[in-house]
Order: structure tokens, then C-alpha cells, then sequence
């Protein structure tokens, strides 16, 4: 193994020696007996591919457009709150490495630092929300997310209820600063209001953001191929197949198994993203490759937030070695071609 390739692998141990035993837990842990979280990474490892030989790889193509817009590589950075916890620079230094990578940020609408600070770094970012059942409690968070610059709502629709966690000591929320937590929420919302999800969500949701903020929205969450058609239908401009990092309902399916049937769905109208478990350059290529038209990032950018932006930056720069070695050794020269070399065994 490389310097590079053990540096990415083993960011989750870094993070395990640096982290307080509450802050590891939960950013590693996955709901109830944790059987989804464990299988996320090993899931990927069991996509085949059949390379192809007597191609020019000279140069590679690692852009994608996402939501009309470039991106100088596959994948994004997933919203995950407690950045600032992990390292005080907290989301800006996400925001700066993935600005220099150029690459987009979703930003928690549970983020530490505020979103016009996020925006001033100069990455193009996304805001991720979840609808509490009282929608107009949303409403100050959506429009200042747009007022700093937001450029698209990812709305997350697997959380009607928080999934059980359970804990070995005491919970994060015990040993965290809360103010370092749900800035960008107007100091007259009601906290508890706020946090009770909508367990009513609808495709009218939506719509509603859509028309609300004036931006793309993406459905976060699916799962099911017999979801997609209501995404589509309620206006979403993307649908991201993810099942939370496995911290929602234990025992979903893995991404990885969960992607193809999606993206057959959708059928290219609209644009498919995934997350769980991806962690090298050849999982982003199998992601791909089974029909992402991007993938996002959720663990492996806070394992690498340990370090700070040098640590994130050096995890974009060690990706993109990793998937440019891949693609060449696949025989291709953009990661728009990924589907041509997919083994069709079943995952």
C-alpha cells in the first residue's frame, strides 16, 4: 500500500485516537445494532469491473455537472453536523479545501458556523434541511440560506422520527458547546419545535421548498425504485440515494445494492447521487459506474477534518490520485464512461 493510499485508510483510526470517546461514537456509529453502518463500506468492494485495453488515457476528464454546474471532481462533501467539535475551524475548513478542490459542500441546517461565513469561503454550497412539522419554522432558515448564497436545498426525507442510537458512556450532546451547534437558526425559533420532524412529508414539501427558496431540490433518502416517480413528479432535480449512514432505520439495504435499481428508475430525468461507505478512489468509480451521476462524502471528510483544511485537502487531492489510477487502469479517459467497464455479475 502507498503512503497515500494509508493515509486515506486509515483516517478513521486517526480520528478514533484524537476524538473523545463521545465525539468518535457518534460520528462512526450507526443506528441500533449498527448492521447497515457495517456493511456500508465492504459493499462496494463487491463491484466488478471489466477494464477495457488499446485506449488513450494521456488525459483524463474527472469534471461532472452538477445542477447545471461544474464540478472539478465526481464527489461532494454530505452534511454532517459537529464540524466544529471536531476541529475548530470547523465547516470553514471544509468549505476552503473543497472551494480549492473545486467541489461542492452540503452544509447541515444544524452547521456551527454561520452560513454567510460558508458562503464567503467561495465554494459553491448546498443546504441540507430536514421539515419540522410546524413547515413555517423552516422558513427563516431556508431564506437565510439563500440570502447567503445557497444553490440548491437538499431536503431530506428518511427522518420522520431520529433513529435509536445507543451509547457506551455518555451522549456527544452532553459534552459538546451548544454554541457550536444550530447557528444559523433565529434566536426566537423554538429549539423543540424545530426538531420534531415532519413525519407528514409529502412530494407538496417539495414543491414547497422549491418555490420557497427559488432553488433546485434534491430528495435525500431513497432507497426504494418505487419512491422515484413521486420525486420527479413534486419538481426534485435530483434524487440521492443514501439510507443515512446507516443511522436511521437499521438493516436497509447498502447503497451500493440499493443504487442501479434507483438509477434505472429515474432513467436520466433527473440526476442520481449516492453516499454510505465510499472511501477510495475505486469506490467513487463503482459508484459511478452503477449509475451515480456524482457520489458525496459524509465520514471520510470529518475523519479528515481531524487534520484541519490541510487534512480535508489532502483527502480531495488523494482521491483524485486514487480514481485517476483507476480510470486509467480501466482504460478510460473521463468518469462520464465509468458504466462501460461495469461487470453485470449482481451485487
Amino acid at each position: 500500500m502507498t503512503a497515500e493510499a494509508a493515509w486515506l485508510a486509515g483516517l478513521e483510526e486517526g480520528a478514533r485516537a484524537r476524538l473523545s470517546p463521545e465525539l468518535f461514537e457518534y460520528v462512526s456509529q450507526g443506528a441500533r445494532e449498527g448492521v447497515t453502518a457495517a456493511e456500508a463500506v465492504a459493499a462496494w468492494s463487491r463491484v466488478r469491473f471489466r477494464p477495457r485495453v488499446l485506449r488513450d488515457v494521456t488525459s483524463l476528464d474527472l469534471t461532472v455537472s452538477l445542477l447545471g454546474f461544474p464540478s472539478a471532481v465526481p464527489w461532494g462533501v454530505a452534511p454532517t453536523t459537529l464540524q466544529r467539535a471536531v476541529h475548530p475551524d470547523g465547516e470553514l475548513a471544509t468549505a476552503r479545501a473543497t472551494a480549492a478542490a473545486g467541489g461542492v459542500m452540503v452544509v447541515s441546517s444544524n452547521a456551527g458556523t454561520p452560513f454567510a461565513d460558508i458562503g464567503a469561503t467561495g465554494v459553491r454550497w448546498w443546504l441540507q434541511a430536514y421539515l419540522p412539522e410546524r413547515r413555517r419554522l423552516a422558513e427563516p432558515l431556508l431564506d437565510r440560506a439563500v440570502a447567503a448564497g445557497a444553490a440548491a436545498v437538499v431536503l431530506t426525507a428518511d427522518t420522520p422520527v431520529v433513529g435509536t442510537k445507543y451509547h457506551a458512556g455518555r451522549a456527544v450532546w452532553e459534552t459538546v458547546d451548544p454554541e457550536t451547534l444550530r447557528v444559523n437558526f433565529d434566536p426566537g425559533d423554538d429549539p423543540a419545535g424545530a426538531a420534531r420532524k415532519a413525519r407528514d412529508l409529502g412530494a407538496a414539501d417539495v414543491a414547497w421548498v422549491a418555490e420557497r427558496t427559488g432553488l433546485p431540490v434534491v430528495v435525500k433518502g431513497v432507497l426504494h425504485p418505487g419512491d422515484v416517480e413521486s420525486c420527479l413528479e413534486a419538481g426534485a432535480a435530483a434524487v440521492w440515494v443514501s439510507n443515512h449512514g446507516g443511522r436511521q432505520l437499521d438493516r436497509a439495504v447498502s447503497t451500493a445494492a440499493a443504487l442501479p435499481a434507483v438509477a434505472d428508475a429515474v432513467r436520466g430525468r433527473a440526476q442520481v447521487y449516492v453516499d454510505g461507505g465510499l472511501r477510495t478512489g475505486l469506490d467513487v468509480l463503482a459508484a459511478l459506474a452503477l449509475g451515480a451521476d456524482a457520489v458525496f462524502l459524509g465520514r471520510l471528510p470529518l475523519y479528515a477534518l481531524v487534520e484541519g483544511e490541510e487534512g480535508v485537502s489532502r483527502m480531495h487531492a488523494e482521491l483524485a490520485e486514487q480514481l485517476a489510477e483507476a480510470l486509467r487502469l480501466a482504460g478510460l479517459d473521463t468518469v462520464a464512461k465509468a458504466w462501460a467497464v461495469l461487470d453485470p455479475t449482481p451485487i
